[in-house]
C-alpha cells in the first residue's frame, strides 16, 4: 500500500509554537510515522511548498491513498492540481481528509457543496466520538459506544455535505454541538473518508483510538484489491444485442 501524507505546512502565527511542540516533524511527519509502523505500507510525505504543490502527477500516480490535511490556505492550491487529484480518486485512488480539510477545494469538488460551511470554535473542550456504525471496517478495534478526545477544536452542524454513503462516527461536544464527524462516500472507482478530529494545537493524532481509526481508514480506502477489475466504460462498443428482441 502506497500512502502519501500531504500537509499544507503553513501554520498560523498564533498556532505555530504549539504545533512545533506537539508535531516537531509537522502533522504530515506524525502521520507518516504512524503508517510506517505497518509492514506493508510504503509512505511518502509532501507539502504545499514542494513542486506542483506536493501533488505532482508522479506522486499521485504512485499513491494508492492520499491522507490530506489542510487548513487556512486551501485557496492557494491551483485548480489544475485539484483536477489531477479528483481524476485519481475517480480512477480508484483512496482519499482520507482530516479536520480542516473540510474546507479544501478537493473535498468541495467531490461533494458538490460548500464544505467549508460549518459551526466552529476553539476553546479546549472535550469531544465525545460516538460509533454509529460499530461494524464498519473503519471502526474495527474500537471498544465501547464512544470514546472521548480530551481537548480539540469544536465543529458543529450545519455542515454542508451530501448525505454520507456510510456514516461511521458522530461527535458531540462539551458545549452541546453535534457533527457528522466520520463519513464515507464512493466517487467513481474511488473511496473518500472525512474525519473531523485533529486540530494542530492538540495531541489528537497520538491518541490510540484516533490512530486506530486512521489505520483502518487507509486500508478501507486502499484500491489494491479492486485495481485489476477497473473497467473502462467510456469507449465505443458494439451493440449488446445483435438482434432486436421479439
Amino acid at each position: 500500500m502506497n500512502l502519501l501524507c500531504w500537509y499544507e505546512n503553513k501554520p498560523l502565527p498564533e498556532a505555530a509554537e504549539a504545533e512545533e511542540r506537539l508535531y516537531p516533524e509537522g502533522i504530515h511527519g506524525a502521520l507518516a510515522q504512524l503508517f510506517r509502523q505497518e509492514p506493508d505500507c510504503r509512505v511518502r510525505t509532501a507539502v504545499m511548498q514542494d513542486p506542483d504543490f506536493g501533488l505532482s502527477d508522479e506522486l499521485l500516480n504512485w499513491a494508492d491513498v492520499v491522507v490530506y490535511f489542510s487548513h487556512k490556505h486551501w485557496r492557494e492550491v491551483p485548480d489544475e492540481r485539484v483536477d489531477a487529484l479528483q481524476r485519481r480518486v475517480l480512477e480508484g485512488m483512496g482519499l482520507v481528509l482530516l479536520h480542516s480539510s473540510h474546507a479544501s477545494k478537493i473535498f468541495s469538488r467531490l461533494m458538490g457543496t460548500r464544505t467549508q460551511i460549518l459551526r466552529w470554535r476553539e476553546n479546549d473542550e472535550w469531544q465525545r466520538v460516538w460509533l454509529v456504525a460499530p461494524a464498519h471496517p473503519i471502526a474495527a478495534g474500537l471498544n465501547g459506544e464512544f470514546f472521548v478526545i480530551p481537548q480539540d477544536e469544536t465543529y458543529g452542524e450545519y455542515f454542508e455535505i451530501p448525505q454520507p454513503d456510510e456514516q461511521v462516527f458522530l461527535t458531540t461536544a462539551q458545549g452541546g454541538e453535534v457533527l457528522r464527524s466520520g463519513c464515507c462516500w464512493y466517487r467513481g472507482q474511488g473511496r473518500v473518508f472525512y474525519f473531523s478530529a485533529g486540530h494542530e494545537t492538540y495531541p489528537v493524532y497520538y491518541q490510540p483510538e484516533v490512530r486506530r481509526i486512521l489505520l483502518n481508514a487507509v486500508r478501507w480506502a486502499c484500491p489494491a484489491s479492486r485495481r485489476s477489475s477497473w473497467p473502462d466504460w467510456a469507449r465505443e462498443t458494439e451493440p449488446l444485442d445483435a438482434a432486436p428482441l421479439s
